[in-house]
């Protein structure tokens, strides 16, 4: 059975779309609207997901396909935080 599981493994590549990639952001969306997140992860959370918001908006002006809904909030309108908290 272990060497059916690889056979299949090597005949399918992973297929990452970029509906996946937005469905990450939505995810981070959600469980920061939960309080899934404690204060000093904000930063790191909130970074990582602007720059996949980046990485959406240029790979789908690059394959053409137009305008990935990546969440509620545009990369533009999140207000960057220093580590003491206070708001830029």
């Amino acid at each position: 059975m272990t060497e059916e599981v690889k056979n299949v493994e090597e005949q399918q590549p992973v297929q990452l779309q970029l509906q996946d990639i937005a469905t990450m952001v939505q995810l981070v969306d959600l469980v920061s609207r939960r309080g899934g997140f404690e204060g000093p992860e904000l930063e790191a959370v909130g970074g990582l997901r602007s720059r996949i918001v980046a990485f959406l908006n240029e790979a789908s002006k690059a394959s053409g396909e137009g305008d990935v809904p990546a969440g509620d909030i545009p990369v533009d309108d999140v207000e960057e935080v220093d580590t003491d908290g206070s708001a830029d």
